[in-house]
């Protein structure tokens, strides 16, 4: 079975070597998220930083065709 990267503008893009998300089969697996927005500025405070956190973790997903309510772990 074969991977593929996921992608979207609608979250920070990836720092390094690695992608926002794999999808594999009928799972994905997101990389960790930082409480930046697309145009790279850090929200200040731990309520905005939480809501930017799960903003551009709800874009990766939809970007894979998922949504918070399939996530079955977290880390």
């Amino acid at each position: 079975m074969s991977h593929t990267s996921i992608s979207t503008a609608k979250a920070p893009a990836a720092i390094g070597p690695y992608s926002q998300a794999i999808a594999f089969g009928d799972a994905i697996y997101t990389s960790g998220m930082l409480p930046i927005d697309t145009e790279g500025n850090l929200e200040e405070g731990i309520v905005a930083q939480t809501h930017q956190v799960l903003t551009n973790l709800k874009a990766v997903l939809a970007k894979g065709g998922f949504t918070l309510e399939d996530v079955v772990k977290t880390k």
